[in-house]
């Protein structure tokens, strides 16, 4: 499907410009449509209303309901301290794994589902080049997984909020960050969360593009992910788990401290980006060679 020689006629056909093909706003409306997007934004923004009602219920974390202990502060501990503590813990409970899940989903699922409905072919045909075609699904898709990653906080922000009121972000190693510095704080958080999944992204994109079937792709991209997971907790690994991604994952507690500490983010952002670099070239480059059938 839209083979060389067709495209460059097609080039100099009037009114005709590969770049102008498959638009992001349009690929953006045909996934924000699906049933799919709405239901991980929906479980999205539902978990921080759920953490607020097993707080009510089980008493404040680390209190004498809350089966806490230990002079050791951590992330649970002061979660109701603040607003801005609540959005932090739902991001160090959903970080692991629920974060991953609509990274692997939108990202898995948005090549394999077209070849799955039999409809790549017709938008190769129209004729879309492979390179656009894949630049418009993987931008949409990062797109969209970031979207997630931002609305889980910004609801945790606005419910908590509500429920425990707005003050300084109590910090798991002692004392407190200003309350004009935790939004600043947060969206590092945030942003670091993003980098760190650009693996899960590229291995489900590359997955997207070798398979029919989506559930392959964004199943055997969690998949991975948790083996590499299961790999960092293996110490005997040594130095060598510095390589894994999944063992900088929460390198942005670094960020919750009084002196911002750069060293552990910036490795875990460079291990991340080199390996998605590697899977994104895969994907394009297999991708570029597929005989398309479906």
């Amino acid at each position: 499907m839209s083979s060389a020689p067709e495209i460059q006629a097609l080039a100099e056909a009037p009114g005709y410009h590969a770049r102008r093909t498959l638009p992001l706003r349009v690929e953006a409306m045909r996934q924000l449509r699906r049933r799919r997007t709405l239901l991980m934004g929906g479980v999205l923004a539902a978990l921080p209303f759920i953490l607020i009602i097993a707080f009510a219920i089980g008493g404040t974390p680390g209190g004498e309901g809350g089966g806490g202990g230990g002079s050791r502060i951590n992330l649970m501990d002061v979660a109701t301290e603040s607003a801005a503590n609540f959005a932090a813990t739902c991001l160090f409970v959903s970080a692991g794994f629920l974060l991953v899940v609509p990274v692997a989903l939108f990202c898995g699922d948005t090549v394999a589902s077209e070849a799955s409905w039999s409809s790549l072919r017709y938008l190769l045909a129209a004729p879309v080049p492979r390179a656009r075609l894949l630049w418009s699904k993987l931008v949409v898709a990062l797109g969209f997984s970031l979207a997630a990653m931002v609305l889980l906080p910004v609801v945790a922000l606005a419910a908590g909020a509500a429920a425990y009121g707005w003050g300084p972000l109590k910090l798991p190693t002692g004392g407190a960050l200003s309350t004009s510095d935790t939004v600043p704080r947060l969206a590092l958080v945030v942003a670091f969360v993003f980098v760190s999944q650009l693996v899960t992204a590229g291995l489900a994109f590359w997955l997207s593009t070798k398979t029919d079937a989506p559930l392959g792709a964004v199943g055997g991209a969690v998949g991975l992910t948790i083996v590499g997971n299961v790999l960092d907790a293996v110490t005997a690994l040594g130095s060598w788990r510095e390589f894994l991604p999944a063992h900088w994952q929460f390198a942005w507690a670094d960020a919750l401290q009084p002196d911002l500490e750069w060293g552990g983010m910036a490795k875990g952002a460079a291990v991340s980006v080199t390996y998605a670099l590697i899977l994104f070239a895969l994907a394009f480059r297999g991708f570029s060679r597929k005989d398309i059938v479906s």
